[in-house]
């Protein structure tokens, strides 16, 4: 698997889980605001660990280390994660997957075998702004609904997520991603920060006080929301 980052310790990725955090390099996305900007256009060739590092680091912290998961870039995109995320299962790992939802097949394949205990989807806007949004000129928003079905249906556990960015995101866009994903489980605002790696800059941030607000347009509508990365 192109493993091009790896995190040894986060207690964020994976509510109270203590985890790893390994990335993969390429994205078929180009969000102007990912804050991964050399797994998604740089040489990520260059950037590759070798996987049996991982491996190694897992074998020595069994009992101290909860979980594994996989980011991106677009994590879907590596032909053998399923593979990866086997070997990691057989270790005694749970496992987590993060995912912009453009794969709904390989989604599938990975929560029909079992080998996702916690999936995350970025929902990057509302759908009429979504291509616009993810840098693009054209998004497939079939993909995009589908793999919003298979979570719902067949997620052991799962979220939904947005980076909430004032340039892109307005009250009328929260209210139809609420309605989009009526009826799930847990939703996240997460806080848009203007970090080194991110593909663009100069965007504007939407601060704690309006995004509470904002997450009250899901009341009745999703089980659970929260506000991740504001203090």
């Amino acid at each position: 698997m192109l493993i091009c980052g790896f995190e040894k310790f986060s207690m964020v990725d994976f509510g109270d889980k203590i985890s790893c955090t390994v990335f993969t390099g390429g994205c078929n996305l180009r969000c102007p605001f990912c804050h991964n900007g050399a797994l998604v256009l740089g040489n990520v060739a260059a950037q590759q660990i070798d996987e049996q590092e991982v491996f190694d680091y897992l074998e020595k912290r069994k009992g101290l280390v909860d979980a594994v998961c996989v980011t991106g870039g677009e994590a879907t995109l590596q032909p053998d994660l399923a593979d990866f995320l086997k070997r990691v299962r057989d270790m005694g790992y749970i496992t987590k997957v993060d995912s912009n939802g453009l794969r709904p097949t390989a989604l599938e394949a990975l929560l029909d075998d079992g080998l996702v205990d916690y999936m995350a989807m970025d929902i990057k806007n509302s759908p009429r702004k979504y291509a616009y949004t993810c840098g693009l000129s054209k998004v497939d928003m079939a993909a995009v609904n589908e793999s919003i079905r298979i979570i719902m249906t067949k997620a052991k556990d799962y979220e939904f997520r947005t980076t909430l960015i004032k340039d892109f995101h307005t009250a009328q866009d929260i209210s139809e991603i609420a309605d989009w994903i009526n009826g799930a489980k847990r939703f996240f605002f997460q806080k848009y920060v203007d970090s080194e790696g991110c593909i663009s800059h100069g965007y504007t941030p939407i601060e704690k006080p309006e995004a509470e607000e904002l997450a009250k347009l899901f009341d009745g509508k999703v089980d659970y929301v929260g506000l991740r990365g504001f203090h």
